[in-house]
């Protein structure tokens, strides 16, 4: 039996080969062939290339590359002029510029109490560029779950069809490999969203050491002012 088997799918494999009409299927025809369960899957595609573009560009808005910045605020701090350094701070508008903002309407008070109002400030930053990044981690796990629940049912309905249509080798391939395309595009979207979410997580580690280093800048800058 095992024998005849191979036999025959070695004749299949060669009639394949030899027969230059053997019929091609196109990306579109193979997406459609994944059934109901490719639009849930669609969804999670557009929902992972919308968060990542939103995020993407919010992370980039709040970093601020102003490398003047810095310096600029530390000379209008040691002439004493903090109406000027605040308005710089406005104009900046980005998380460093808010974090010394909250110091400079702190300045007067004791260095303890603006570290905390520095780092408050800085905790909310990090949370709103981390806003809708879980989005992103929930679709690592929820995309592939949606393709293999469509394989699974496409399995069940080609059993079920053995067993009231009866055997066909011919049907039974072409069953199989449609219904995996489900599987394969939920782990395909799966693998983009952790992609799309380890490289928003490492721009937002990036500007928190932005946040960290001004803090301490400004910190420094405020003991200066009392030498």
């Amino acid at each position: 039996m095992t024998l005849n088997f191979i036999l025959l799918q070695a004749q299949t494999a060669v009639a394949a080969v030899s027969n230059p009409d053997v019929q091609k299927i196109s990306l579109l025809q193979l997406l459609k062939e994944g059934g109901l369960l490719m639009i849930p899957l669609l969804l999670c595609s557009l929902v992972m290339v919308y968060v990542f573009i939103e995020r993407w560009m919010a992370i980039k808005k709040t970093s601020g590359d102003d490398k003047l910045f810095m310096p600029l605020v530390r000379e209008r701090i040691l002439s004493n002029n903090l109406a000027e350094a605040r308005s710089l701070c406005i104009s900046n508008n980005s998380a460093v510029a808010r974090i010394i903002e909250k110091g400079i309407n702190r300045t007067g008070k004791p260095i303890d109490q603006i570290e905390r109002a520095m780092e408050a400030t800085g905790k909310l930053e990090v949370y709103k560029m981390e806003k809708n990044l879980s989005v992103l981690s929930s679709l690592v796990i929820i995309a592939p779950m949606f393709g293999f629940l469509g394989t699974i049912a496409g399995m069940i309905i080609l059993f079920f069809n053995i067993q009231h249509q009866g055997f066909s080798l011919e049907s039974i391939a072409g069953g199989i490999y449609t219904k995996m395309v489900t599987s394969a595009v939920g782990l395909i979207i799966g693998l983009l969203a952790y992609i799309a979410h380890s490289y928003l997580n490492a721009q937002i580690n990036k500007n928190v050491h932005k946040l960290e280093v001004a803090a301490v800048e400004f910190i420094d800058i405020l003991q200066d002012t009392h030498k």
